[in-house]
């Protein structure tokens, strides 16, 4: 799951320029002198962020930055590197000695995410852009639907962003035509995919363009006039500047970048591939693993899994052969649903038992709800199966669990429980809008992206499913073990495709052979990890470590272990990198074996 806006890049690690900002935290009486540097230095990253993203400000409650846009350009990009060395040198001037437990965390997670920001710059991944789903139209894509216009300001507000539009795409060409220039190409299966979506951005279907959207209905309070005012401006912007950008994307894609696409996948086969899918590895996991590290543990993992399955087979009654069983399940008409609405009721229908029973799991819970909802027709033939869009209590946008409802004979019912638990509650949902709650924490933290834990727990909330009773049939419990090892074959075929040189059949083997995802999810994910190298690799890495934590405080705390508490404090400080999720859990255990019963 890469929900809205990991999925466009969005956060520290894909967004331009800002300008260094002057500090004005106030001096708490009592303060060290180092804690009150570094309380200023929290300001002034604060500042520089909100300024440098603001799709993450805006869902944050600044109605500012509900205008504007990232700016995606190179020369955005480097002009971070001044204020972001600015910061770290100050950081460094900081003695972590002289700060207490919280401020020391905060210490070393901005250092973290400057120092991670400061490389990628380096590396310059950003040539890399575009994947298997679409270029720069994407990122508007994700956000029309969350555009919520409730007032005449609200209207400009989306319509300032579709004025912005143009210079997004104008970068994305910009640093689709470096990668070109210095080697750094997609694959072609990768290129077509793109270009399938490119061509489908200019050609929208009967529920008309996905940017004019947020005006479809708009509140009484907005006189019928201005109403249509608004619609007339987003329409001139749209069949004007956007279109004349999108059919400059499809060009780009079809005449200059298809032809030199070469047909081997791998970042390995790219000029200096490998030191970039090692940062990349390094980054989504949060880890100093290797790739061939990463390799080995997925492999261990799907040996482990493909046990667990054979048993859950035999269960289910079959007597056949595992690849028999695969088959049946693929084309029994019995697991797939008739209809686009069949599918989301089913959904919906999962996602409140998961709600019912959170509180047996969960002592805190957002207040943030969240709807299951469509891909949008236009999206569906490139999206995957499910995912997470962040909603806003600020912007008052619930949180959204999107279903894929095309290509009904490749969505089984028996892995919707477990789509389900990642997606919605307790996984995806839950997990970001607790982040976004966190009203004590420090901006940064509550905007923070950390793939590792935030796919880690998802991939957990599929574990928790077992616990929660969500699982009911055989069928069911098979399809939350095929989820589990589709990503233990994404650590096999991530690594194999980018570090290994293996070709696209050799990675397609370990989910046909191994999972019961369905021939198109297949073909779906496997140009996903193509097209977005690295980021695959972070889920089970994440998922691994969570429940290592578990089971170390089950076992050190014994009868004293409390999963309602235990849950609160992974969840209490926000996404943090697997090291200081490490170091601040295991404070937790002990403060919990001194408190008294």
């Amino acid at each position: 799951m890469r929900h809205l806006l990991l999925a466009a890049g969005i956060g520290l690690s894909g967004l331009a320029g800002a300008g260094a900002l002057p500090a004005q935290a106030a001096v708490v009486q009592g303060q060290s002198s180092a804690a009150v540097a570094l309380d200023a230095l929290l300001v002034d990253y604060e500042a520089y962020l909100r300024q440098a993203d603001p799709i993450g400000s805006g869902m944050d409650g600044d109605r500012a930055a509900l205008s504007r846009l990232p700016d995606a350009s190179r020369a955005g990009e480097l002009a971070r590197r001044a204020p972001l060395n600015a910061l770290k040198a100050r950081l460094d001037a900081i003695d972590p000695a002289a700060l207490d437990e919280a401020q020391r965390l905060n210490h070393a997670f901005v250092g973290y995410l400057i120092g991670r920001e400061l490389e990628r710059i380096e590396l310059d991944p950003s040539r890399l852009a575009f994947d298997s789903e679409g270029g720069p139209g994407q990122l508007l894509a994700y956000l029309a639907p969350a555009a919520r216009i409730a007032t005449a300001a609200d209207a400009e507000a989306w319509l300032k962003r579709l004025e912005a539009a143009p210079a997004y795409y104008d970068a994305g060409i910009a640093n689709t035509r470096r990668g070109l220039e210095t080697g750094l190409i997609q694959a072609r299966s990768v290129v077509d995919s793109a270009l399938a979506q490119a061509e489908r951005d200019l050609k929208p279907g009967a529920a008309g363009d996905v940017l004019l959207r947020p005006f479809n209905t708009l509140p009484a309070s907005i006189p019928a006039a201005q109403q249509e005012q608004f619609r007339a401006r987003a329409r001139a912007l749209v069949e004007g500047p956007i279109t004349a950008r999108r059919t400059a994307w499809r060009d780009l894609l079809r005449d200059e970048y298809a032809p030199k696409a070469p047909q081997e996948p791998g970042l390995v086969h790219r000029p200096g591939g490998r030191d970039l899918y090692a940062f990349l590895v390094r980054s989504h996991t949060t880890t100093d693993l290797t790739p061939d590290q990463v390799h080995e543990i997925g492999q261990q993992e799907v040996a482990r899994i493909r046990a667990r399955m054979e048993t859950e087979m035999r269960a289910a009654g079959w007597t056949g052969d595992f690849a028999g069983f695969l088959t049946f399940l693929r084309t029994d008409p019995q697991f797939y649903a008739k209809t686009r609405e069949e599918l989301l009721e089913k959904a919906s229908e999962i996602a409140k038992r998961s709600d019912d029973r959170l509180p047996s799991l969960f002592a805190t819970l957002p207040r943030l709800p969240y709807g299951v909802r469509p891909v949008p027709i236009e999206m569906e033939e490139t999206y995957t199966t499910g995912r997470y869009n962040a909603g806003s209590m600020a912007t008052g946008v619930a949180g959204g669990y999107i279903v894929n409802t095309g290509k009904l004979d490749q969505r089984p019912l028996y892995e919707l429980p477990a789509l389900t638990v990642h997606e919605a509650v307790p996984g995806h949902h839950l997990q970001v809008a607790l982040q976004q709650e966190a009203a004590d924490q420090p901006y940064y933290r509550r905007d923070a992206s950390v793939t590792a834990f935030s796919e880690g727990w998802g991939l957990y909330s599929e574990f928790l499913g077992e616990e929660m009773g969500i699982y009911r049939t055989p069928y069911e419990r098979f399809g939350r073990l095929s989820y589990e090892m589709w990503r233990a074959c994404r650590l096999v075929a991530d690594t194999g495709l980018h570090w290994l040189g293996w070709s696209e059949e050799q990675a397609r083997a370990c989910f046909r052979d191994n999972s019961a995802l369905s021939a198109h999810n297949i073909e779906t994910e496997l140009q996903r990890y193509i097209g977005d190298p690295g980021q695959a690799t972070a889920y089970k890495i994440g998922e691994i470590r969570l429940r290592e934590i578990r089971q170390k405080a089950e076992r050190e705390l014994g009868d004293r272990f409390d999963v309602r508490t235990f849950h609160d404090a992974l969840l209490v400080d926000g996404a943090l990198p697997l090291a200081l999720l490490d170091a601040r859990m295991d404070r937790w255990i002990a403060e919990q074996k001194t408190k008294t019963r």
